[in-house]
């Protein structure tokens, strides 16, 4: 939003920087979310900045919204002392006790700063890990390293990402690969994905298997839905798998079952912690490329879908286990 309405009043000086919405309908209005997508997102983007993916324009507190931002203004957003000072800044311009150009300047500056000091925390954690071929953690400790992780708040990734990772680790041995990953907030409507990892054979991108991620328990209504997803595509799975960081039913587990009959496709549902405990069990000497693996894709991830602090979390799980 900031950078937004401060890169708008540098471009043109006649707008009220507290102005971001058209709908207003003053001389001196623009569009904030235009200046945010055309413009802002991109940059971030390119120089990897710690914001946020998604245009502030489209929170809950920002969007839809045809009234100046003064600082009297209750935006209901959290935590309100972020919007309370967004607001302090933009009339800061408006008054004229800072200009737009210290503003935008001040504001990168300082995501660069918090983009260097991430890097260099993330730097300083990864030195002194042991080698990929090192065989000190064993499967079951690997487990509970995954476990620990996955327990962290926001952590709605990592499944998706531990399901990636067992097939990159293996990928040459079974000849099958996971496809592209999607964004965290992409829907598979969107994207026209099955689900949230696709199974390819390596031969001829085949699409063999898919698997659904979810973190409550898997409903019937899921089932029903995967069917008809399923029904409509012109692509002939072998297997349609749910893993669930929750408890799975038994009843629900029997009507997935039920429709192998009926469209020659397997629908199961998985524990996401059993899944990973019986990968690395059945390939015990890839345990440590899955471990590379996961690494990989977890650290590679924007931070709007694993932040930086999770992303720190799981070096610093990884390199107590090895030290012990």
């Amino acid at each position: 939003m900031l950078l937004a309405c401060s890169l708008a009043k540098i471009h043109n000086p006649n707008v009220d920087i507290r102005k971001p919405y058209t709908e207003i309908g003053d001389d001196d209005v623009f569009s904030g979310r235009a200046y945010d997508e055309n413009y802002v997102g991109p940059f971030v983007l390119k120089h990897r900045l710690p914001v946020n993916a998604t245009t502030a324009f489209l929170t809950p507190a920002l969007r839809n919204r045809d009234t100046v931002l003064v600082t009297t203004l209750d935006l209901q957003g959290r935590p309100k002392e972020v919007y309370s000072a967004m607001l302090e800044l933009l009339d800061d311009v408006f008054q004229s006790r800072l200009t737009a150009t210290e503003l935008l300047s001040e504001l990168i500056r300082q995501l660069v700063l918090e983009r260097d000091t991430a890097k260099s925390r993330m730097e300083s954690l990864l030195v002194g890990m042991r080698p990929a071929d090192d065989t000190r953690l064993s499967s079951e400790r690997i487990v509970s390293l995954i476990n620990q992780h996955m327990m962290s708040k926001n952590s709605s990734r990592l499944p998706v990402l531990v399901v990636a990772a067992a097939y990159k680790a293996v990928e040459q041995l079974i000849k099958e690969h996971a496809g592209r990953l999607e964004a965290h907030n992409a829907a598979d409507s969107q994207t026209e994905a099955l689900g949230d990892v696709q199974i390819m054979l390596e031969a001829d991108d085949t699409l063999v298997t898919c698997y659904e991620v979810k973190m409550r328990p898997v409903t019937e209504s899921d089932i029903t839905h995967a069917v008809l997803k399923l029904s409509k595509s012109p692509k002939r799975l072998e297997n349609y798998i749910f893993v669930t960081t929750d408890r799975i039913d038994p009843d629900i587990s029997d009507f997935a079952r039920t429709f192998y009959d009926q469209i020659g496709i397997e629908i199961v549902i998985l524990d996401c912690i059993g899944f990973v405990r019986h990968f690395l069990h059945l390939f015990h000497r890839h345990r440590i490329q899955f471990l590379d693996a996961y690494q990989s894709l977890v650290l590679a991830e924007p931070d709007s879908a694993v932040s930086q602090p999770l992303k720190e979390l799981f070096l610093v799980l990884r390199r107590t286990a090895e030290a012990e």
